[in-house]
């Protein structure tokens, strides 16, 4: 596992954003698996920035995201379609049909998730995973106590996450309490892991992914078995780490 400390936010997301391009310039058609949240927004404003500079080109790029509300069409502002779109596939020259986000509308959930892994068996498996990281531990949906070896699947969102993603809806009511993600498995299956994080409110839980025990209690904390991590940090968020 390799620690990168950045200076502040902006700092980590440039960081970020290098390795990501760089994976992109070694291999044009790379698999990268995506994101969403506040931690990856400036990573991927970075990105655009360099497209539109000419220096990197996302038109044989693949993309897989980690998860999406079920219930959610892809049309909805707080869906991670709309997301996805929004910040980066509507500003570079990526092929809209080779980026995948889970269907939130299948309300068959074994379907769904049987699709998702279709396709990420298909794309032949992730380059390189974006993460962030949650407050207890989650990697894209999948809470404290999931099981490690888990593909895609439905989980229901702790009151924890709803409460947490709650502010960007209009009431909590309209949160949704289930989502399709993308498994631990799935994710320990990637070549490459980078996970970014930013804020000390995310010191202890990196320190307890990292240097504590692994455990489904602490979904991150599986990383430390992965052969080829990039965690990089603000000051802040390692704060907690020599």
């Amino acid at each position: 596992m390799k620690i990168i400390k950045a200076k502040d936010y902006n700092d980590m997301s440039r960081k970020a954003a290098n390795i990501i391009s760089a994976q992109v310039i070694m291999k044009p058609n790379a698999v990268l698996g995506l994101a969403t949240g506040t931690t990856p927004i400036g990573a991927y404003a970075q990105l655009v920035k360099w497209y539109n500079k000419g220096d990197i080109d996302f038109s044989e790029v693949t993309t897989i995201n980690l998860d999406e509300y079920k219930g959610l069409d892809g049309t909805h502002p707080q869906s991670y379609r709309y997301f996805m779109n929004e910040h980066l596939f509507n500003h570079i020259n990526i092929d809209i049909n080779n980026t995948h986000v889970p269907n939130g509308k299948d309300e068959d959930s074994d379907h769904a998730c049987e699709e998702y892994n279709r396709i990420i068996n298909k794309a032949g498996g992730i380059d390189l995973q974006l993460l962030g990281i949650g407050l207890d531990g989650h990697i894209g949906f999948n809470e404290p106590g999931t099981a490690f070896e888990l593909g895609t699947h439905c989980v229901k969102l702790t009151e924890s996450t709803i409460q947490a993603n709650s502010r960007l809806f209009d009431s909590i009511d309209e949160v949704p309490k289930e989502a399709y993600t993308m498994g631990v498995k799935t994710i320990m299956q990637a070549r490459k892991v980078l996970m970014i994080a930013s804020g000390a409110n995310k010191a202890e839980i990196l320190k307890e992914s990292f240097f504590g025990p692994v455990t489904p209690q602490v979904p991150a904390s599986i990383l430390q078995m992965h052969p080829d991590v990039i965690l990089i940090a603000d000051k802040e968020a390692l704060s907690l780490i020599e």
